[in-house]
């Protein structure tokens, strides 16, 4: 230093280390500690961000988007500043909205969680298509099921779709069952919304839910029944007359509520746990296989005998775990 002064103890004294004094005089005296003010080369001026904002907000822009602002005044020989620079404009003013008058989308909820814990509380039902002779036409097979124990509780076969069909469906299968759910779930197909069945089930006091839009597995259960239904063996490739599918499918539904071992009730026909005939049956499963590895345990090793159990509760729009 001019007056003599080491450089160590000038620094001590200015509160700076020697290395950043070192740093000065290679690379200059512009700040670069963190959370200094920096200076941006292309930092678009005052006076520019505001004419961007005024420009954007003129009336013969109101419903077009930054996108569409930016191509319209470049046709007139005009720019201002690119798009993304428009956005980023925008959003730190709180300007970022929907720009035209149309209906704000709406994210569909998932429906809500249902849980059965006995027979006749949940029932889902669905239509599906079954194939004829002709190319084009269809018959349809409405089916309710009952999801706590997978049971077909009623269906019907028509040559049409139709709201009429559905109600007659229920007031027939309440009727049969002795009982009115709690919940019933659906699609959103029309038959499911229509009025004629919406007020009975109103009228008895059954709430109805239905699908998100273009979301199949909302419904699991009935679409795991209609894929049993068409893979079933000796399911035909068309049907030649209404009669032809009403006498198979009932056959299908009396094999599926009385032989059909579903593998989410343990293995155990819909009917055994419907009727109460679950327990007895699985207490005798577990005891011949704990009575089969008690006289050859070599053959299971350290693992225990399988221990077959039904579900407690059936649970529709079963939420993950957090």
């Amino acid at each position: 230093m001019v007056a003599g002064a080491r450089e160590e103890s000038a620094c001590d004294l200015v509160g700076i280390s020697v290395r950043t004094l070192q740093r000065w005089r290679c690379d200059g005296l512009e700040d670069r500690r963190k959370g200094s003010e920096k200076r941006t080369p292309r930092k678009l001026p005052p006076e520019v961000v505001e004419a961007v904002y005024q420009t954007a907000n003129l009336e013969r822009f109101a419903d077009q988007t930054p996108e569409q602002v930016v191509a319209t005044l470049a046709g007139e020989s005009t720019y201002l500043a690119s798009t993304s620079s428009v956005y980023r404009i925008l959003r730190t003013r709180n300007a970022v909205n929907r720009r035209q008058d149309s209906r704000t989308p709406v994210t569909a909820k998932q429906p809500e969680q249902r849980v059965a814990t006995a027979p006749n509380q949940v029932w889902t039902w669905d239509i599906t298509w079954l194939t004829t002779e002709v190319k084009g036409i269809w018959f349809y097979a409405y089916v309710i099921m009952d999801i706590f124990d997978r049971s077909v509780v009623g269906w019907s076969i028509h040559d049409s779709e139709d709201g009429e069909h559905a109600r007659e469906l229920f007031e027939r299968t309440c009727r049969d069952q002795a009982a009115r759910p709690t919940f019933v779930h659906s699609d959103n197909g029309a038959p499911m919304k229509a009025s004629t069945l919406v007020n009975f089930l109103y009228a008895n006091r059954i709430l109805a839910t239905t699908n998100r839009p273009r979301v199949s597995n909302d419904n699991p259960f009935s679409e795991s029944l209609f894929k049993t239904v068409k893979y079933r063996a000796g399911y035909p490739r068309s049907f030649k007359t209404l009669m032809a599918a009403m006498t198979w499918f009932a056959g299908f539904v009396d094999w599926y509520n009385t032989q059909h071992l579903h593998s989410a009730l343990a293995y155990l026909t819909p009917q055994q746990c419907r009727t109460g005939q679950a327990s007895a049956i699985l207490q005798r499963r577990n005891l011949t296989l704990a009575e089969a590895r008690a006289q050859h345990p070599l053959r299971w090793g350290s693992r225990k005998a399988k221990v077959y159990a039904v579900p407690a509760e059936t649970v529709l729009h079963k939420r993950p775990a957090a």
